[in-house]
């Protein structure tokens, strides 16, 4: 197979582990190999000699034999050719597929995705990722998730992974059905009073607006009146005790909850509420209206941005999360664990968000992912492959070499003992 070098992923120097557990295996090696050689020549002088010889032989043989076997998982023993060796060499490709298929057939089926997310508390997790103060072990954690984590967004190409969250988001979108969420959030801040706010700022607006126009407002009470009315001088009563009357009647609505007008107002937002829930003409509207909008191109343009944001801050909070927590932004942060620690019935809606969510993703993107790691495992450079996967599971493997010395040597005494009893 052609070494051919594709990736430009970097040759990693062997771990301080891998060579001293290499070099105690091979001096092992060495050691039985001087001590067959001196009771070889002092066998004749007395009979317990030749145990010793019997088990250093037999080790010899047994740590060759795991020697060859461990290097030819990764390579030619000596550099000869010899069929069978050299196996992950061979086999990357093939590896790389069956890792991918594994993936797809563990991992990303929605059904065992589902089944799987079901198990975690997705919530309670991030409670306790942000409400951990930073010198626990959640603190050392969180640092060190918070360095994998700006690596990734570093590291993963920015228009392609935007491009993905954009399509992601515009999906769950179309998918949700918007109306009824809205008129479940509307009558959900009615029943708890949130929309008095907004209707004492719909009003403070109706009064600057009232304030800001008052010549405009005289002009067209002017040029609307009629020549007689204009000649004596009424116009300028009648847009005075217009603008008069609408400044009394905002400032009554602002001052007076229970004021007529304001509660037809309110009656107009109950109405809306239920609308927006149960009314399938009001519903089809909304449903075209979120179309057109992300149908529109500066939607999306916006949704270019808000990733973009978004990404910078996460980057930000990513590489200093002790600086962004010690912040507002880590005091909402702690509130926000608290609340879900309190709040089962939130953290429960928010578990079931991240289960579907995850579930979709691994419906829509799974075969995607699947290939991608198919095709990077086909990119990447076999002997910097090979390498990487002896430097992780090579110290491991050379206590098959020892345990191999070990073993043949006890194997070698016994068949010894034998014939000398038989």
């Amino acid at each position: 197979m052609t070494l051919a070098t594709r990736s430009p992923l970097a040759t990693e120097a062997p771990p301080v582990g891998l060579v001293r557990m290499r070099r105690l295996a091979t001096g092992l090696l060495l050691l039985m190999a001087a001590i067959f050689l001196v009771s070889r020549h002092f066998v004749p002088l007395h009979p317990g000699w030749g145990y010793v010889r019997a088990f250093a032989e037999a080790a010899m043989v047994g740590a060759l034999a795991d020697w060859f076997a461990v290097t030819a998982l990764f390579r030619h023993p000596l550099g000869l050719p010899i069929p069978h060796t050299a196996i992950v060499a061979r086999n990357k490709d093939r590896i790389g597929d069956q890792l991918a298929q594994f993936l797809r057939d563990n991992f990303l089926i929605p059904h065992v995705v589902a089944r799987r997310m079901r198990r975690l508390d997705v919530a309670e997790a991030v409670a306790r990722w942000l409400t951990d103060p930073p010198e626990s072990a959640g603190g050392r954690f969180r640092q060190g998730a918070s360095a994998l984590v700006a690596g990734m967004l570093d590291g993963l190409d920015p228009a392609r992974l935007g491009g993905m969250v954009k399509s992601a988001v515009a999906g769950r979108l179309r998918d949700t059905q918007v109306s009824p969420l809205a008129g479940q959030l509307l009558k959900a801040a009615m029943a708890e009073g949130r929309h008095a706010p907004l209707l004492d700022a719909a009003i403070r607006w109706g009064a600057n607006a009232l304030s800001g126009n008052d010549t405009l407002i005289r002009q067209m009470v002017h040029d609307r009146a009629g020549a007689i009315l204009r000649w004596t001088g009424l116009d300028e009563t009648l847009a005075d005790k217009l603008i008069g009357g609408l400044e009394k009647l905002l400032a009554d609505m602002a001052n007076d909850p229970q004021h007529p007008m304001r509660i037809k107002a309110e009656e107009g937002l109950d109405r809306l509420a239920w609308d927006l829930q149960y009314d399938p003409a009001t519903q089809a509207r909304v449903e075209s209206l979120k179309e057109e909008l992300l149908a529109n191109k500066a939607m999306a343009r916006w949704l270019d941005g808000l990733w973009e944001q978004a990404r910078g801050a996460l980057l930000n909070i990513a590489r200093d999360p002790e600086r962004a927590m010690a912040g507002k932004l880590g005091e909402i942060l702690r509130q926000l664990g608290a609340t879900l620690r309190e709040n089962r019935a939130l953290a429960a809606r928010i578990n079931r968000f991240v289960r579907r969510t995850v579930v979709g993703i691994a419906a829509d993107y799974g075969d995607g992912i699947v290939r991608l790691v198919s095709e990077t495992v086909r990119s990447w450079d076999v002997r910097t492959i090979t390498g990487r996967l002896e430097n992780a599971v090579g110290r491991d493997l050379q206590y098959i070499r020892i345990n191999g010395t070990i073993v043949g040597g006890l194997v070698g005494l016994c068949i010894h003992l034998v014939d000398v009893l038989l």
